[in-house]
């Protein structure tokens, strides 16, 4: 059951904010470049930035290709000879992906396919006669689980849309499904002969079952399936690549709490199958992508690293890690590790590459050597403070986070300031722009200070610190979190009186528990909250990723889930704390924020909920993300001024 009801407030305290909207036409006017990928012999760069351009990496005018259609582009795949680019577009029909082939230098657009259902990740075969896509059939756009769930009614029961590896043949348009019809296929990569597919998979529904994948070996020729590594529970996989000799596969396993979200360690498993080898272990980073040229015996990856963002290259023969460069800035888009496009022969990449004063633009070149290949945002400053990177010690870990400073700060005054707990919780806080959505980052323009805290349990300091805080929500990590509060009250002319915090997902759960535990915080704002995990279990549509965390289901272990509860500590609370959240959000459902929301307002605590219609876990509908917005500065305005 899903709680429903829209429950309305007016914004009291709207009158007192600054001007919002500057920042959020900052943001919105702000040009994503969605993708980029050199070629494979290295000289061009590709993009997506509304239509498909190519340029030399070395400079001169980009051309577009697929141009003279206004409709959706994306998922561009270099063919192996680097003259054609793959890529999916609805050209044919609005929300329906088909597969289209173009000439690199330009020329007639082909489509290739006529699909009925969702088409992703499209990769050419090693001697570019077929290209795999995963498909899912019947099921023409998107749905996980951060967009809306359906509303449930009459008889429950869950329709199961199994994403597969189709092999598709260019030159005809043939379509030949591959892998098999109840294995739900996440991420895949071509052998070297093109005789198999390394892939992670899992059986049973998609969205749910990603925290219990196994490394599997596919036969493009007849579906022909093994399972080669499955890994324990508190290791998770994503990104499986061959090494170019084709004996062996790595991937990154490390504790992770959403897909597409990577952080881990580097392992290395025969492809017939065995005993997995750890490449880095005491790695004090998380591995984020992995690149491994067909003409290179070195292992290249990306990794979080102390908040920001590294490339390194390691030889799996020796275990010998160089790190080649790192910077204070994210390399791939956020919550999404798209890493870095690579050259056959490892001497060229291409990124798309931003931070908090830079927006993102497409960059290519030698790794630390690029050329910007764009400057579609050249003109747009960014309208939130300077920020700067933060360390100190908590329980004999070093902790980082990222303090953004007052928009137009002066040091002789003090400021409030607001803690943002990010989601996960295995993720990390990296700079990077701003993308429309929930963005704590804006309340520096309205006269704040921002602490974006990594606690323990996030990705950059190794795979023991993001281990850290299993079976410890809210202990551990809010204790980094209070000794962040004390370090930004010691550098900068913060306001210790002042302070509130927010978040959202699980930054939502620990605003909520947060304020169970101190009374430090004088302001509260949780997004798509849990207040009580032992419900939460019953509630969600993704319990498999609470496995690893907690260590078994609410149902043999109720007790490691009623300590992290917020509910069982609610008669604390003290702190005015405004609640929002989807009403059909599957991740966080309803009614956890329901449920604090009435156990305060039931205890004479100051509060208000607002519950958005037909929005999920992330909010699609710009007044909405607007709104929220409005609601939060208004509340902490009201609440710390």
């Amino acid at each position: 059951m899903r709680f429903t009801c829209l429950f309305l407030a007016v914004i009291a305290a709207a009158a007192q904010t600054g001007p919002v909207d500057p920042a959020l036409q900052t943001i919105s006017s702000t040009k994503w470049p969605e993708q980029a990928a050199v070629s494979p012999d290295g000289p061009r760069v590709a993009w997506v930035e509304g239509g498909i351009f190519v340029a030399a990496v070395g400079g001169g005018q980009p051309v577009q290709i697929a141009a003279g259609k206004s409709c959706d582009k994306n998922s561009i795949a270099w063919a192996p000879d680097s003259k054609q680019i793959a890529f999916l577009s609805d050209c044919e029909k609005t929300e329906q992906l088909q597969v289209y082939v173009a000439p690199a230098s330009g020329g007639t657009v082909r489509q290739v396919t006529h699909f009925n259902g969702l088409v992703a990740d499209p990769k050419w075969s090693p001697d570019g006669a077929r290209i795999a896509v995963l498909y899912t059939e019947g099921l023409a756009h998107a749905a996980g689980p951060l967009d809306p769930v359906p509303a449930e009614t009459g008889v429950l029961e869950s329709k199961i849309y199994e994403q597969r590896i189709a092999v598709v043949e260019p030159a005809t348009g043939a379509v030949r499904q591959v892998s098999p019809a109840d294995l739900y296929v996440y991420e895949f990569d071509w052998s070297p002969d093109g005789k198999n597919f390394a892939t992670t998979a899992a059986h049973g529904a998609g969205d749910n079952n990603w925290w219990i994948a196994q490394l599997y070996v596919i036969s493009a020729a007849n579906g022909e399936t093994k399972s080669i590594y499955k890994p324990p529970v508190q290791q998770q996989l994503a990104v499986p690549r061959f090494a170019p000799d084709g004996k062996s596969i790595v991937f990154i396993g490390g504790i992770m709490s959403d897909e597409g979200v990577t952080g881990g360690e580097i392992f290395q498993v025969p492809a017939g199958g065995g005993a997995p080898r750890n490449l880095t272990p005491g790695l004090r980073a998380s591995a984020s992508f992995l690149m491994w040229p067909k003409k290179s015996k070195q292992l290249f990856f990306t990794e979080h690293y102390d908040g920001g963002s590294a490339i390194s290259k390691i030889d799996p023969a020796t275990g010998q890690i160089e790190r080649l460069w790192q910077g204070a800035e994210s390399i791939n888009l956020p919550f999404e590790d798209t890493g870095v496009s690579m050259s056959d022969d490892g001497a060229m990449t291409a990124v798309v590459r931003s931070s908090w004063q830079n927006p993102p633009e497409v960059w290519a070149g030698p790794i630390g050597g690029w050329q910007a290949k764009t400057h579609a945002n050249a003109a747009i400053k960014a309208p939130w403070g300077e920020a700067k990177s933060l360390h100190w010690k908590s329980d004999g870990f070093q902790v980082q986070g990222w303090l953004i400073y007052p928009a137009n700060f002066d040091p002789l005054k003090k400021y409030p300031m607001v803690v943002a707990v990010h989601g996960g919780p295995a993720s990390v806080v990296k700079p990077a722009w701003p993308k429309p959505g929930f963005n704590p980052t804006l309340l520096s323009q309205q006269g704040y200070f921002v602490l974006w805290a990594n606690p323990r349990g996030s990705y950059g300091q190794g795979e023991k610190f993001t281990l850290a805080n299993v079976k410890d929500f809210g202990g551990g990590d809010l204790r980094d979190i209070l000794a962040g509060v004390d370090e930004a009250v010691r550098v900068a002319p913060v306001d210790g009186q002042r302070v509130g915090i927010t978040g959202w997902s699980y930054g939502g759960f620990m605003t909520m528990f947060a304020v169970t535990q101190t009374n430090r915080f004088k302001a509260a704002v949780s997004g798509a909250g849990l207040s009580n995990w032992q419900s939460y279990y019953g509630e969600n549509s993704i319990d498999q990723w609470m496995i690893p965390y907690f260590g078994a289901s609410v149902y043999d272990n109720p007790a490691v889930y009623a300590k992290s509860s917020a509910i069982n500590f609610i008669k604390r609370v003290k702190t005015p704390t405004l609640i929002v959240v989807g009403d059909r959000d599957g991740e966080c459902p309803a009614p956890q924020s329901y449920e604090f929301w009435h156990a305060l307002r039931t205890l004479g605590v100051k509060t208000q909920m607002v519950v958005y219609e037909n929005e999920g876990h992330l909010f699609h509908k710009a007044e909405d993300r607007k709104d929220v917005l409005l609601r939060t500065i208004a509340w902490f305005n009201d609440n710390l001024r």
